[in-house]
């Protein structure tokens, strides 16, 4: 074939790559995490996490008007309550952090917003359910996460996200969802949430570090594969609009596999670690900063549709 076939032909300069260039990143696909903090009076930024805040009610607003104006799409919050209990109690408070952020984004944003589902920063235990015998009793956390999700749905909340990797947690949130006609309330499940490495600065930002043991009884082994395929199909017959893998750049192949196997959105998360190692790497000059849009790239090259980042806010700004 040669000299025939010159695959460089594709390369020869910027004008010719771009007509070639097989992924693009839209920034209508990434979604920013937002930290809210009831005990918070202004922002506070997040000392493992450069460029990344908590923030307060007040500061809050003002943040996700800002977000808008820059051409940021998609929220998804996260909650810090003043009073954390054994039932995570303020999960489910109609005035609690997050419903009352919802409203407000609601109110004053076209964005989508998107709420977190999980106990982790509403127990005093840091755990994502509730605890029994020192194991978490699966059923009796999906009760709670029923509340939580109608409590979600009344402040207008458009995806709930059931992060807890416990069995049947979609078909419950489905179930009580529909129940009070809340059909069109769409549910992005963390469907292959490992027990990873990468979350250390999350914890920090969320004040959810496990008061004893780890959560490696619920979230998935990173040595498997195969167990993912099998949590994502369950999600998806108990009634799953989106599915997610959990984190991102050391799981491209399961962002993979799950494209290939369902034909049906698929979310990413590009945690915390991966946030901080390529942001500090670029701050020291060990990476170009192009290495942000490499990353990011790789996720929808890999599958992805959506991706969760903490990028998304700097990534959209840029361009």
């Amino acid at each position: 074939m040669f000299p025939v076939t010159r695959m460089r032909r594709y390369r020869i300069n910027e004008n010719i790559r771009d007509i070639f260039k097989e992924t693009v990143i839209r920034t209508e696909k990434l979604i920013m995490p937002v930290f809210v903090d009831e005990t918070e009076k202004d922002k506070r930024e997040i000392d493992s996490m450069p460029g990344i805040y908590r923030y307060s009610l007040d500061s809050y607003e003002d943040y996700i008007k800002y977000l808008e104006e820059i051409g940021v799409k998609n929220v998804i919050l996260f909650g810090i309550p003043a009073h954390k209990d054994s039932t995570g109690s303020s999960s489910y408070d109609r005035n609690g952090i997050i419903q009352r952020a919802i409203r407000i984004a609601k109110d004053n944003t076209r964005l989508n917003v998107i709420a977190d589902l999980c106990l982790c920063e509403y127990t005093d235990t840091g755990h994502c359910g509730i605890i029994k015998d020192n194991y978490i009793d699966n059923d009796a956390t999906l009760s709670i996460y029923q509340k939580e999700a109608l409590s979600y749905a009344d402040a207008g909340v458009d995806i709930i996200a059931p992060s807890g990797m416990m069995d049947g947690q979609v078909k419950a949130i489905r179930e009580i969802l529909d129940k009070n006609d809340y059909k069109n309330t769409i549910i992005m499940a963390y469907s292959a949430k490992f027990a990873s490495n990468l979350y250390g600065p999350f914890r920090d930002a969320a004040d959810s570090t496990p008061q004893f043991g780890d959560r490696k009884s619920y979230q998935m082994d990173y040595h498997n594969g195969n167990e993912a395929i099998r949590e994502v199909d369950l999600d998806v017959k108990e009634g799953a609009d989106i599915v997610m893998v959990k984190p991102g750049l050391f799981y491209l192949d399961i962002i993979n596999r799950v494209k290939s196997i369902y034909k049906m959105p698929v979310a990413t998360y590009s945690v915390s670690g991966e946030y901080s190692m390529i942001k500090n790497a670029i701050k020291s000059g060990l990476l170009n900063a192009d290495a942000r849009d490499e990353a990011l790239t790789a996720l929808f090259r890999a599958g992805s549709d959506l991706v969760i980042t903490y990028f998304a806010e700097e990534y959209i700004k840029d361009h």
